[in-house]
């Protein structure tokens, strides 16, 4: 082991005695190995571990519906029919909107379908969907079956924007010329906020802005952007985004999804929606009528009443990110993923290429790697990795990611894992 590395671990361990977020990790059950020792555990941008007060906030709830049954709807410390409210305000503030922008509801897909029924409404030549080369592969899913469900063709109504040259990055430009070229055929334009294989951030006002100048509508896919990055939702002009809970946002395999909605959808006249009885005002959704009501904001598009069980972990999860506070977890994400990535390149540069974007204002806390042997050699790494404790993340073809998430992971976390792959790859 040379010199330099072996003082790479002291500057890390010393980084997490000077991290004021080192306590939050305590706040977390981190997996453990065989031997009883923690794992490294680097795959938060896949599932996010649990808040050791989440068991006994469902515990809460399933108290509450033990002892007071049908009335825990609207008994109790926190009634189940206003659940929402507790949680719209910690995310809105999380992302950047308004609380009555934020809904949180179904699945990210589930959602993502309800959107597109309100927001893709070809007329025309106006007919295209503008989405990313390589997109998370149920939004792709997701889009066809819109364009089909209007009788059009995916081959030529899905248009996919792909990165420059031979590489992973997808410049914001390439997004801008083809609305400038081709706007006026694009009815909706559908981005990630964090791609989820190489890890790139978007800008998101700015493509919200050419896809208004185009006379398209924009909508983001913020799975892994929501707790990864700070986000201002509302100020960017975005239509619509949804995400899912479960990653970053620390609340459980399959927890429920999250909505937004700009407000300057709400008094649209005519607006597309599918609806059901919780959408409805919920000043009259209990006198049971035929007519449905729409309730102010994004809360019109909910179509059933909450799973409680399965929000309660997301009380827990916000009111962490409440304490921390976002700017100190970009602070320390910034702070550890270049920590990491100063490691990967002055100890690996011959063995891994890192395909997510260098600059900090261009990722969030997730480096993409790519084995420069070859993909085979790159899953067996990933494999022996994973055998010995060490969780990272493999996406086919050939990217292993790595996110050290600020809540719960420490520099000393990065150390080891450079560690552990030297040693696999046999690099002295």
């Amino acid at each position: 082991m040379n010199n330099n590395f072996k003082q790479a671990r002291e500057q890390a361990r010393e980084l997490d005695r000077r991290d004021p977020l080192r306590n939050f990790r305590k706040q977390f059950w981190i997996p453990k190995q065989a031997d009883g020792r923690e794992q490294l555990y680097f795959c938060g941008n896949s599932l996010g571990l649990q808040p050791k007060a989440v068991k006994a906030a469902i515990l809460e709830e399933l108290t509450l519906w033990q002892e007071r049954g049908v009335e825990g709807h609207f008994k109790g410390e926190r009634p189940w029919t206003t659940y929402n409210d507790l949680l719209r305000g910690p995310m809105a503030e999380l992302i950047g909107a308004k609380p009555h922008e934020v809904v949180f509801m179904n699945s990210l897909t589930v959602n993502l379908h309800l959107m597109m029924i309100s927001f893709y409404r070809p007329q025309g030549q106006r007919n295209r969907i503008l989405i990313e080369q390589q997109p998370f592969p149920s939004d792709r899913y997701a889009v066809e079956s819109q364009i089909r469900m209007h009788g059009l063709d995916p081959a030529e109504c899905l248009v996919e924007i792909a990165a420059s040259g031979n590489g992973r990055i997808i410049n914001e430009t390439s997004v801008e010329d083809y609305l400038a070229e081709q706007g006026d055929k694009v009815a909706l334009v559908l981005w990630p906020g964090v791609h989820y294989a190489s890890g790139q951030l978007f800008d998101l006002a700015r493509i919200a802005t050419a896809s208004h100048k185009a006379g398209a509508l924009c909508g983001f896919d913020l799975a892994h952007a929501a707790g990864n990055v700070p986000l201002k939702l509302h100020d960017s002009g975005v239509d619509f985004a949804v995400w899912c809970t479960y990653k970053y946002l620390n609340s459980g395999t399959g927890a429920v999804g999250a909505c937004f909605v700009n407000e300057s959808h709400n008094q649209r006249v005519g607006l597309t929606r599918l609806h059901g009885w919780w959408g409805n005002d919920p000043e009259s959704r209990f006198l049971m009528g035929s007519e449905f009501v729409p309730a102010k904001g994004v809360d019109a598009w909910q179509l059933s009443n909450p799973p409680i069980l399965a929000m309660a972990p997301i009380r827990v999860s916000l009111a962490l990110f409440q304490q921390a506070g976002m700017t100190a977890l970009r602070h320390k994400s910034i702070e550890m993923t270049a920590y990491l990535e100063q490691l990967i390149r002055s100890e690996l540069n011959d063995s891994l290429e890192i395909i997510t974007p260098a600059e900090p204002e261009n990722r969030g806390c997730q480096l993409s790697l790519r084995v420069l042997a070859g993909r085979d050699a790159g899953r067996a790494l990933f494999e022996r990795l994973e055998e010995n404790g060490t969780i990272p993340d493999w996406r086919e073809p050939d990217v292993l990611r790595v996110a050290p998430v600020p809540l719960y992971n420490r520099y000393d976390d990065c150390w080891q894992f450079v560690n552990q792959v030297k040693r696999y790859l046999s690099i002295s």
